[in-house]
């Protein structure tokens, strides 16, 4: 099985400060289409197939893999990527939350293992070691939130809570 994670501050110094219903739109944007949010390319295909209160089921293909997620949403807290189908399985977790100084922080865990492979065989191993690797999910956590931002800037994000930090 693999476990990887990473955590990235939400509002570094010199960039334009997101409150937590902000960063939290973006996931919930970021849920319903990952081709707007991930590095360029690597998401071509994102469609919702079902949705209720609770969650919303995906069809989608990154990085050349065709998947199906049910994601589960706990508001303005944590979004998980529950994987039905595809290489992987298991769940991949976004989660919101403040440190001990207060500063929002975004970070990215997940527990899963490979389909159709041996559990901690050189396959899954690799895997382990790109998601730990700067070219992980870490840059997707940066890529959110730098478009995150980019709604923001464009209009597309709502502006309200803007320099209120503890807001919700």
């Amino acid at each position: 099985m693999i476990y990887s994670t990473a955590t990235v501050p939400v509002n570094p110094e010199g960039e334009i400060v997101l409150t937590r219903a902000q960063v939290w739109e973006g996931l919930v944007r970021k849920a319903r289409d990952a081709r707007l949010f991930l590095p360029p390319g690597l998401c071509t295909r994102c469609d919702v197939v079902e949705e209720s209160a609770t969650h919303i089921v995906r069809e989608a293909t990154i990085s050349g893999n065709d998947l199906r997620e049910i994601i589960g949403f706990e508001a303005e807290a944590k979004v998980s990527f529950f994987q039905v189908s595809g290489p992987r399985e298991g769940v991949i977790v976004n989660e919101l939350f403040e440190d001990e100084a207060g500063a929002l922080q975004l970070k990215f865990y997940c527990y899963t293992g490979l389909r159709g492979m041996v559990a901690g065989g050189a396959e899954e191993q690799a895997e382990q070691a790109w998601m730990d690797s700067e070219k992980g999910y870490k840059t997707a956590l940066l890529s959110t939130l730098k478009r995150t931002r980019e709604l923001l800037a464009e209009g597309k994000l709502h502006p309200a809570a803007i320099g209120q930090a503890g807001s919700h």
